[in-house]
């Protein structure tokens, strides 16, 4: 019997978020307060799965900027909160809450936790999935899921993906190059229709070495 795909979690696409069970999609504050994300959202259970969880994570910049919050101790309460909220409202899955700690068992068969030093930000590059979520972990990349944009309206993928860019510029200070990873349940015909996708919208893109 064929081994059961791994679930699809929404995450932020913080560097030190990491799923060690679990197939990563990221967005910007988990998509809290992200214009368009509805719209995502819809794709990407279209595509992957009606299933799709989601899960929160200590020092969540977007979140903390977003809700105008002074203290990681606000922000990381807010976070659990507002998560579980947009959860119920997208019909997503909450799954918890991941840590700076040793990988946690979440609900639904999700487990991750955070890896970067705390108040650190470390990644030089932000990487685009394509292929359907994380495929490869890497410290180094800020990282957003375009695994839907190909079946989107340019407008949306404009609104999805132009501010987790900006945000992402701000909060490392420093240019940041933008790679793809092609490879995903989705197939390499679906990821180069999200790669046009992206370019599309302005983008210069890199494959990831």
């Amino acid at each position: 019997m064929a081994n059961k795909p791994a679930p699809y979690v929404i995450t932020c696409g913080d560097e030190g978020v990491q799923i060690n069970h679990g197939t990563r999609l990221s967005f910007v504050g988990a998509g809290y307060e992200l214009p368009g994300f509805s719209q995502a959202v819809k794709i990407l259970k279209k595509i992957l799965d009606p299933k799709i969880k989601i899960a929160s994570n200590q020092e969540n910049d977007w979140i903390r900027k977003k809700m105008n919050l002074t203290d990681w101790d606000q922000t990381n309460a807010s976070a659990q909160q507002q998560i579980e909220a947009l959860a119920d409202q997208e019909g997503l899955l909450y799954v918890g809450y991941l840590p700076f700690a040793d990988p946690r068992k979440l609900k639904y068969d999700i487990k991750g936790h955070m890896v970067r030093p705390k108040k650190v930000h470390v990644a030089n590059k932000i990487c685009f999935t394509l292929g359907g979520g994380e495929q490869t972990y890497n410290l180094g990349c800020y990282q957003i899921s375009a695994d839907w944009v190909g079946s989107a309206p340019k407008k949306i993928v404009e609104q999805v993906i132009l501010p987790q860019l900006e945000f992402y510029k701000k909060l490392s200070g420093i240019k940041l190059p933008l790679v793809y990873e092609l490879a995903g349940v989705l197939g390499e015909k679906v990821a180069q229709k999200n790669l046009k996708a992206l370019e599309k919208i302005g983008l210069k893109l890199s494959p990831f070495a």
